[in-house]
């Protein structure tokens, strides 16, 4: 296959959602009707100790949430799919916002009894400052819910979208139906004795013909020829630019624990969504067509095999091939490095592969060398943009409880922290470490795998911070400078990449500070932002 065709046929999306909305269920189901797996894992149900293909690590499978972004692939009517599974739980936001850098669309699944939520929101909000396109998808319509009607105006108005409905669904709740596929003219019906086999669609290029009324009964299909009626007049045609542009949401309905409207999501996915896109770098935008390679590191993540201690950096190729012993330059560090094992993914199951295209997601296995953010290209310096830290929202001092095992947590930290989990800030007065993150769940998590991983034991202790602040002077060898460093000098920390960090205990110490020290700029991300 030529290498456009190759581009032509990949697609790479997020699945983003409030937790609990059913993303986990959804990328299994998808994976299901892909044909990569013969048997999806339910997610809640503790009997069946198979868990969900996408969560690997072990406290995932306890908690039964997902902490960890993980990437799938496979092959649907002859198209690549890569997915890219985001936690949807709020303390583990920034692991989402930077996949969202790696993605050339948006899936957002939507609970049909709760309605738009506010870590939906958030997220929403980051695919509209990049205009990332997005399709929503409606899900759990077995269960009791909002009307149809009334959710699509709250996917409006909260979320800032215009949407048009591809779908739609016949009754809902115990009164559910089925869904009538706006975009292919078809009817698929839901048995609820069987659940999870689907019927087979049922064309009606008619819909006043009798035979619906035959189908679903004459009052369903009375108020189907309705709302179909009322959608026509109050929604806008789909068109395939305003949506490739982000100025237009398909939504389609179904639940995706009775396989119900995902096959029909996947098909008009496929066929809309988009192929890989530019990227902008610093220096200049990258087309996915050039020959030339490039890509960029947006998640790294240590022991995905704890039995062999490794870590793999997962990149995003932008541009050209990317080929297996083949030389690239690492850009921060301008040396040449070339990969014998390049992995792709399925879930913790992983392939060497040849090469890759734009738009795939390939594993690289690093000792160390890895950044988040970083860029690999066949010669010229680009660096892609967007990849941020935030300043963490809780911070606390971190101790060892192990004395014999001090080598392994600093160590175990040190790989975490690569891994973006969380940020390490280390006290300029007296070398002690502060972990900051955006939720209080990952302090958890740190703890688990820092004892499961690495055989240390950490004990934390409370510190009143409220914001991290990188500080960047106008000139480091002003006097006010030196006295901004003499009066705080309690409050400044380095952080892993060796950059002053101020760690305010308000907003009103931030707000003082920078009228007594006005040459002195404080910012709440690290100044790799965009």
């Amino acid at each position: 296959m030529s290498f456009l065709t190759e581009i032509e046929r990949r697609r790479t999306f997020g699945i983003i959602s409030h937790p609990d909305a059913g993303k986990t269920t959804l990328t299994e189901k998808l994976l299901l009707f892909g044909g990569a797996i013969q048997e999806a894992g339910a997610v809640k149900n503790n009997k069946i100790k198979k868990g969900a293909t996408s969560d690997f690590m072990e406290i995932e499978r306890q908690r039964g949430i997902s902490v960890a972004t993980s990437v799938l692939a496979f092959i649907y009517k002859n198209k690549k799919i890569n997915i890219l599974d985001t936690p949807g739980h709020k303390d583990f936001a920034e692991d989402t916002f930077r996949t969202l850098t790696a993605v050339d669309s948006v899936i957002v699944v939507i609970d049909v009894a709760k309605g738009v939520e506010p870590q939906t929101e958030k997220l929403v909000e980051v695919c509209r400052m990049r205009n990332i396109p997005m399709l929503v998808f409606i899900n759990k319509l077995d269960r009791e819910g909002k009307d149809a009607f009334d959710l699509l105006d709250e996917v409006e108005q909260k979320l800032g979208l215009r949407v048009t409905p591809m779908s739609f669904p016949i009754g809902m709740g115990y009164d559910f139906k089925g869904i009538y596929n706006i975009w292919e003219k078809k009817l698929n019906l839901f048995s609820g004795e069987n659940k999870q086999k689907v019927s087979e669609g049922i064309e009606f290029d008619d819909i006043d013909s009798s035979e619906l009324d035959k189908t679903v009964g004459e009052s369903a299909a009375e108020t189907l020829r309705e709302e179909l009626e009322l959608i026509d007049e109050v929604y806008p045609k789909f068109n395939s630019n305003e949506y490739l542009e982000g100025n237009l949401q398909p939504v389609f309905f179904g639940s995706a624990l009775n396989n119900f409207g995902v096959k029909e999501l996947l098909d008009a996915f496929i066929e809309i969504a988009p192929s890989p896109q530019p990227k902008k770098a610093e220096e200049r935008q990258v087309d996915s067509k050039e020959n030339k390679m490039t890509g960029f590191v947006f998640k790294i993540h240590a022991n995905m095999d704890p039995k062999h201690r490794d870590r793999l950096a997962f990149v995003k190729i932008v541009s050209g091939t990317f080929k297996r012993n083949t030389p690239y330059l690492h850009v921060r560090n301008n040396k040449k490095v070339k990969f014998s094992s390049p992995n792709a993914f399925f879930a913790e199951k992983k392939e060497i592969v040849d090469e890759s295209f734009p738009g795939d997601i390939v594993g690289l296995h690093d000792t160390g060398n890895f950044k988040i953010g970083d860029t690999l290209t066949e010669g010229e310096v680009l660096n892609f943009k967007g990849i941020p830290s935030f300043s963490p929202e809780h911070f606390r001092y971190v101790n060892n409880a192990d004395p014999m095992k001090a080598k392994q947590l600093y160590k175990g930290l040190d790989q975490l922290m690569d891994e973006g989990v969380a940020q390490l800030f280390t006290l300029d007065v007296n070398g002690r470490k502060v972990i900051g993150t955006v939720g209080a769940l990952q302090y958890e998590v740190i703890q688990y795998r820092l004892e499961h991983e690495y055989g240390a034991k950490c004990t934390y202790e409370n510190l009143n911070v409220h914001k991290a602040c990188w500080v960047e002077p106008e000139d480091e060898k002003n006097d006010e400078f030196k006295e901004f460093k003499r009066v705080k000098q309690r409050y400044l920390a380095k952080d892993k990449q060796g950059k002053m960090v101020f760690l305010a205990d308000s907003a009103f110490s931030i707000q003082m500070t920078q009228q007594k020290y006005p040459t002195v700029k404080l910012h709440f991300t690290s100044e790799y932002d965009q």
